[in-house]
């Protein structure tokens, strides 16, 4: 069997792209799907008959690999992958295609996510049943949207370490100033902790700004192999390791003030080769302000219960100790279930991000949801190809 740190390094991401985020994209996921791809594939410098991987993951909200195929008028796709996941999902799926490259199954992957997640069906909307089998045992005690999940956990965390809601009102200031600084953010207004602390309480304790956007979009990367990615347009950004797992929903476990992501960080780290203290950006799943903070225990910035003093001190700010959701996040870019967040981590390894840019980035570390909603979760460790 092979040991998956002999392919450390091995794939690449070579190409990033993206459409517009928006309250209303007025085309149809196909579309979004079909511009982003095009996109990245653009970026790279690649043209599309090269393509012969497709990946997404999706709640039966995107298009199908098939319709994108097609659309883009692709032959001799023999690598594909299509999971039902939203936000614990990408990041496995990245290190899914830098399998397939790697071993010589696929030459060159795309993978996107598209959805018109704030004008068709909202994810957080409470007449929509949230995935998995547990929504019977919830509703009926008033669970009815991810914010009450994730509500528990930030209330347990608060009332374990003394959390307050000035501390998460930190993540979303510090995120906030890195959308200014992004064309491509739909919330560029500057925001204070003044603004987060008179903002209305939606689902206890979470405020306005605790909230990520639902958003209208289309993001796609293209994985190949390093050695190719050396002769596309981009200066390549390697996949180091990747971690994922499934499992109890963390709402079923006793402590609800540690994540999933306590879990998967350990074998990420070690099949990477590297440790907290080698990461230069993260950009960590944000669907809540709370997730920021219980992650910046989980993967080893801080220690457990010294996340809201950490944030607090702008340590994840940009110019901190370890910025944090640099373009802003889903709080403040967007929402497209992680992809963003990898696009954005290519963008700063690359040097290319801009007023935003955390100088002499060389590691990145991409997180997904980390498992309030459900017991999965996955993340990537990016480097300097």
């Amino acid at each position: 069997m092979t040991d998956v740190r002999a392919l450390r390094g091995a794939a690449a991401v070579a190409g990033i792209g993206w459409t517009p985020f928006r309250k209303a994209s007025g085309v149809s996921p196909l579309a979004l799907a079909v511009r982003a791809v095009r996109a990245a594939l653009d970026d790279a410098g690649l043209d599309p008959a090269e393509v012969d991987g497709l990946g997404t993951h999706h709640l039966g909200d995107t298009a199908q690999v098939h319709e994108v195929a097609k659309a883009l008028g692709l032959d001799g796709v023999g690598w594909f992958s299509e999971e039902y996941g939203g936000g614990n999902r990408f990041p496995a799926l990245l290190g899914d295609a830098a399998l397939a490259v790697a071993s010589g199954v696929a030459r060159h992957v795309v993978l996107y996510r598209a959805l018109n997640g704030r004008s068709g069906v909202r994810m957080g909307g409470a007449t929509r049943p949230m995935p998995g089998p547990d929504l019977q045992w919830q509703q009926p005690y008033g669970v009815l949207t991810p914010a009450h999940n994730y509500g528990f956990a930030a209330r347990a965390h608060m009332q374990a370490y003394g959390t307050t809601s000035a501390q998460l009102g930190a993540v979303a200031v510090a995120q906030r100033c890195a959308a200014v600084l992004n064309e491509r953010a739909m919330m560029r207004t500057p925001l204070t902790l003044d603004d987060y602390l008179e903002a209305p309480e939606i689902v206890d304790p979470f405020r306005l700004y605790d909230y990520c956007l639902e958003t209208d979009a289309g993001c796609a990367v293209l994985v190949t192999t390093t050695e190719r990615a050396r002769d596309l347009r981009r200066r390549p950004v390697t996949i180091e390791g990747w971690a994922a797992q499934l499992g109890r929903d963390d709402l079923t476990k006793p402590d609800l003030t540690t994540s999933t992501a306590a879990t998967i960080a350990p074998r990420l780290y070690a099949l990477a080769g590297r440790g907290p203290d080698d990461v230069d950006v993260a950009e960590l799943y944000d669907a809540f302000t709370f997730t920021v903070l219980v992650q910046v225990e989980d993967y080893g910035f801080c220690a457990k219960g010294e996340g809201g003093p950490f944030v607090e001190s702008g340590a994840t700010a940009l110019g901190g100790r370890i910025p944090v959701n640099t373009h802003g996040g889903f709080l403040s870019e967007g929402y497209v279930h992680g992809i963003n967040h990898v696009c954005e981590a290519v963008s700063q390894l690359r040097g290319d991000a801009g007023a935003r840019q955390v100088p002499g980035a060389e590691t990145a570390l991409v997180s997904a949801q980390p498992g309030y909603l459900t017991g999965g979760t996955s993340a990537v460790l990016l480097g300097v190809g």
